[in-house]
């Protein structure tokens, strides 16, 4: 009886932590709105959006929320309800800074130079291995 009673509550507990961990959307594909008007709401909102990606059957958006923190979230594809909001740490200085670099490059519409096949870049120092 003891030990029934405690496979009972080992199946329950790990029953109900399989359901809390689940975070994925499942709405059905046929309902799902267009990434784009995610975007058009979010930035009418205030948000600076970066990027926006299916993850686990959800819209999840990269990006900066009025308040100017760097966060990522989750949102359901047919109605856009907000599954998860997770802030950004920016202890480091260099992310500052490559966040900064990336909004000039975007803002002057330059496009990134791709690596010669020889792997020799101009105006980089040179290495030699002895």
């Amino acid at each position: 009886m003891k030990n029934r009673s405690i496979a009972l509550g080992l199946s329950m507990f790990l029953l109900t932590g399989a359901a809390l961990a689940d975070d994925d959307c499942d709405d059905p594909v046929s309902g799902w709105q267009p990434r784009e008007n995610l975007r058009q709401q979010l930035e009418a909102d205030g948000w600076e959006v970066y990027r926006i990606k299916v993850d686990d059957g959800c819209y999840e958006v990269e990006g900066r929320n009025p308040h100017g923190s760097r966060v990522e979230a989750s949102f359901a594809p047919s109605n856009f309800e907000l599954m998860e909001l997770e802030r950004e740490d920016e202890d480091d200085d260099d992310d500052e800074r490559d966040d900064d670099e990336r909004r000039n490059y975007q803002a002057d519409g330059n496009r990134q130079q791709t690596m010669p096949s020889n792997g020799i870049v101009k105006g980089r120092p040179s290495v030699s291995v002895q």
